[in-house]
């Protein structure tokens, strides 16, 4: 078998181009100083990003308070010496900690959290969150986010003993307790995506305290309810397959408990299981809180569940009623995952697209989708080089390297210039939906949820983030990145093509961004004496005027970065009377700033340190617009590395001349072309000349 494997590794290699001479990781967590580390997270934070197999933490018997977060790394084992021996706790509300203006966006909201964490395993612990249980009373705190900005915080409200973002896909957890008393004690929660596999397994809560969405299968699963309204709900909108399963499991709780409920789409089937004499006589139920009436139907299936003193009457068995219905003996892990889980056993694959790795199948690989992965921040966005060298995807990826690479995953250097970040995002949507892997999509949403965080509460973008250096956090029109960023999310908002398939959260949140930059685009354009005209390619975060970047790009009016700024507009579907005002004092703008009968030419020049010069010279029927025009005057501006405004082309250094555009044909298209198309069909919509 261990010769099988390491075929099988090799194999992996050569898909990956490369061949994987990693090991299996074992590292040690004890609170006495005798292992490797003295907390779990400790010893998560020092793993890489990426194995090709299960790095396992062993956890010695000892109460670990604290939080742990695994985020965006995959094939992790967390191993408890025992049960009952090994407990990971805290004690924390949800909306505390939501409340709060400083964590109001993090979403490690449990004692244990995972995002983005593919294949991760859970053994032989007890994870609780003892807020409820210590908690005196109601609280009111301060909430910001709250319309009424104070929130009442009840003993039982959410508070998360295990909660999984997107991207956590095929979790297992074997001989694990979690315990609260307040709702959304175990939460699964990827729609689309998530594969969630529970066995002999204790959950304890109020509300909802098993609340998959999904996929899920829990067997032989104790559930312990402190709540009249519901214990198990499911969340099935991503696809009309997801269901979540509950196989020769026990029930038991406070009086009259009610058994689950759902809010929207779900699919529920409860085999085999016992439940006890003080529960309600309730069915499944729709919440009234909840989104209408499911386009799917009321699905809810039973067979062979049995309740102490004698069934209720919703207890029948009904499994036949279900599409394609199964029979109670087919209804397994297997069954309830189908082709996205391999583990358990369905259909096999051809192996030219998936490869069996340490008894889980890989996906289909794309290798440049797979290098952006390597290069991915651990904050979702990408850098557009490595020690001043530019990142080139079709160069070769060394293990070596690539080690480096992951271990700089926290590098401070995410940016959306030249084309970083942006470009990634867009081809792993591309490779997704070309191969189905789920770490592209992971990938390119992480990417999405990079840039609206990034994005500054007036609506801009800066060129890089988190580092706001030097002038990295100004507004950065310059080299089209941020219309670049938000081309990208308006394809998102609109659910275009390749982004269709991605987290449908991310539509909403898309389409806020652009609304946001699109004001900021109209509180930018620059009026001068009272007159809007263009942008610059850099303005202030905060006062929104024109500021200078490096020392030959002082703040003025831009030739070039403006164009892409209107294009971007004229895409916008409905324009408000003000996006149009602000297109046409641009179009005015550039048809009066134009050089007419000028053009820029390379020529040969001996003299010069590369044998060349730029120079800008007459002729007949050619247009010019500089890149960078006065402020005030309007006058075309040519710059040199010594930070000085001169009027000529030629007054600055040969180096910069050659080096740089300063003088081009960027409008031409738009006014020749782009823009009276966007007039003649607002024209006829509106039936008035705009």
């Amino acid at each position: 078998m261990k010769g099988y494997l390491q075929a099988m590794l090799v194999l992996a290699g050569a898909i990956l181009g490369e061949v994987s001479s990693a090991c299996a990781q074992h590292l040690t967590v004890a609170l006495d100083g005798s292992g490797d580390f003295p907390t779990i997270q400790a010893a998560v934070n020092s793993l890489p990003v990426m194995a090709p197999q299960q790095r396992v933490i062993r956890i010695k018997k000892g109460t670990y308070k604290e939080k742990v977060f695994i985020d965006g790394k995959d094939h992790i084992t967390l191993q408890g010496e025992s049960e009952k021996g090994v407990v990971l706790t805290f004690s924390q509300a949800n909306a505390i900690f939501r409340c709060d203006p400083a964590t109001a966006g993090d979403w490690t909201i449990a004692t244990l959290s995972l995002r983005n964490s593919p294949d991760v395993t859970l053994e032989k612990l007890t994870v609780m969150n003892t807020y409820g249980a210590e908690a005196a009373g109601p609280v009111t705190i301060d909430c910001p986010s709250d319309p009424t900005g104070k929130k009442v915080i009840k003993k039982s409200d959410h508070q998360m003993a295990l909660y999984t973002g997107k991207g956590t896909t095929r979790l297992t957890v074997k001989n694990c307790t979690f315990r609260t008393l307040g709702n959304d004690t175990v939460s699964p929660w990827d729609a689309e995506a998530g594969v969630y596999y529970f066995k002999d397994c204790t959950l304890e809560g109020s509300v909802d305290f098993y609340c998959p969405r999904g996929w899920a299968y829990a067997e032989n699963c104790r559930f312990i309810c402190h709540n009249m309204n519901a214990a198990i709900w499911h969340d099935g909108s991503g696809s009309k397959d997801a269901k979540t399963v509950l196989k020769n499991c026990s029930f038991e709780g406070d009086d009259n408990f009610k058994l689950g409920r759902y809010h929207t789409e779900s699919q529920f089937y409860l085999i085999d299981c016992q439940f006890p004499k003080n529960m309600a006589d309730a069915d499944i139920y729709a919440a009234q809180s909840g989104k209408g009436a499911p386009q799917w139907g009321r699905r809810v299936y039973y067979a062979g569940c049995h309740r102490q003193g004698g069934d209720y009457a919703w207890h029948r068995d009904n499994l036949s009623t279900a599409e394609n219905a199964p029979k109670a003996r087919q209804v397994n892990a297997a069954w309830t995952f189908g082709e996205r889980w391999k583990q358990f056993g369905t259909a096999s694959v051809s192996a030219s697209h998936n490869l069996r790795m340490g008894g889980l199948l890989a996906e289909a690989i794309d290798t440049t989708a797979e290098k952006m992965l390597v290069y991915q921040r651990s904050i979702g966005g990408w850098p557009k080089a490595v020690k001043e060298k530019k990142v080139d995807y079709k160069a070769p990826l060394s293990a070596a390297v690539k080690a480096a690479t992951l271990a700089d995953a926290g590098r401070n250097d995410a940016t959306i210039d030249n084309n970083a970040t942006t470009r990634e995002i867009e081809y792993l949507a591309k490779a997704y939906k070309a191969t189905g892997n789920p770490a592209y999509r992971q990938s390119a949403e992480k990417g999405l949820r990079y840039l609206l965080k990034m994005q500054h509460k007036n609506g801009g973008f800066p060129q890089f983030y988190p580092d706001s250096s030097s002038y990295r956090a100004q507004i950065t029109y310059n080299d089209n990145a941020m219309v670049r960023v938000l081309t990208l999310l308006k394809a998102v908002a609109d659910k275009q093509a390749d982004y269709a398939a991605l987290d449908p959260s991310l539509v909403p949140a898309a389409q806020l961004a652009v609304d946001k930059g699109v004001s900021c685009i109209l509180k930018t354009q620059y009026v001068q004496r009272g007159k809007l005209t263009v942008w610059c390619a850099q303005h202030d975060r905060r006062t929104l005027l024109p500021v200078k970047a490096r020392a030959f790009e002082l703040a003025s009016l831009s030739g070039a970065e403006s164009v892409g700024i209107v294009e971007f507009l004229l895409t916008l579907d409905n324009p408000s009377p003000e996006v149009k005002k602000s297109i046409q004092a641009a179009v005015a703008w550039f048809q009066a700033v134009k050089m007419e009968g000028f053009a820029v030419k390379d020529v040969a020049a001996p003299a010069q340190p590369k044998g060349r010069d730029r120079v800008i010279v007459p002729e007949a029927g050619s247009v010019l617009w500089a890149r960078f025009y006065d402020l005030d005057t309007n006058q075309p501006m040519y710059v040199g590395r010594d930070g000085q405004k001169r009027s000529q082309l030629s007054e600055i250094e040969n180096e910069r001349r050659t080096g740089y555009v300063y003088a081009s044909t960027w409008p031409q298209k738009l006014l020749t072309k782009d823009y009276p198309k966007w007039q003649q069909k607002w024209e006829k919509k509106e039936g008035s000349k705009i």
